[in-house]
């Protein structure tokens, strides 16, 4: 059976939830190299959702044609 691929809500509280974990400071280095691989994965994921939801966004604004696309992320 596949694997439903999760929300972005859904992903969000799992990376949360491996943070928390993290951040406990009590688990064993095997567990914890495989939690911050979880949560690297985790981020990817919500990362890429943004970046669909940002492209969607300027998408609807294009077809407006008069308002401005935002960017998402802060300009650095």
């Amino acid at each position: 059976m596949a694997e439903k691929e999760l929300t972005f809500e859904e992903a969000m509280q799992q990376l949360e939830q491996v943070v928390e974990k993290l951040e406990t400071g009590d688990v064993p280095l095997e567990k914890a190299i495989t939690y911050y691989q979880d949560g690297m994965k985790l981020s990817k994921l919500c990362t890429e959702k943004l970046n669909q939801v940002e492209e969607k966004m300027t998408k609807i604004m294009n077809e407006q044609g008069d308002l401005e696309p935002f960017p998402m992320q802060e300009e650095e």
